[in-house]
């Protein structure tokens, strides 16, 4: 059975650094791309960073996280890790890892949840950025 499980959410101040990880379990991430993505309440499920782990660990960012968040696989661990650094307070929000079957006919992994690529999900973790 593929389980995704998310941890390492928690309580910090503006400025400061998390670290996400998503351990997956059924399945080996090889032949997988990955995707963090942040729900806010009252706001749409954003797509956050992705990662396909075979062709040289292709990774994409939103915007708004560019140069603040990093994505790397744990290979011992079959585990994908959310580094966030300079975190603000609007980056609060749920995270969700989720993974699928690398889609060949794509040329990147994608921060666009369609229904096409990720089908396994976690339950998420809290963040919450606030002085």
């Amino acid at each position: 059975q593929l389980q995704l499980v998310e941890s390492g959410g928690g309580s910090v101040q503006p400025g400061g650094s998390l670290n996400l990880s998503c351990v997956a379990s059924g399945f080996n991430l090889d032949y997988y791309d990955v995707g963090w993505f942040r729900q806010a309440p009252g706001k749409e499920r954003e797509g956050v960073s992705c990662i396909r782990i075979r062709a040289n660990s292709i990774t994409n960012y939103a915007d708004s996280v560019k140069g603040r968040f990093t994505i790397s696989r744990d290979n011992a661990k079959n585990t994908v890790v959310l580094q966030m650094n300079s975190l603000k307070p609007e980056d609060t929000a749920e995270y969700l890892c989720a993974a699928g079957p690398t889609p060949y006919a794509y040329s990147t992994c994608t921060l666009l949840d369609l229904g096409d690529v990720y089908e396994s999900w976690g339950q998420g973790t809290q963040v919450i950025v606030s002085s």
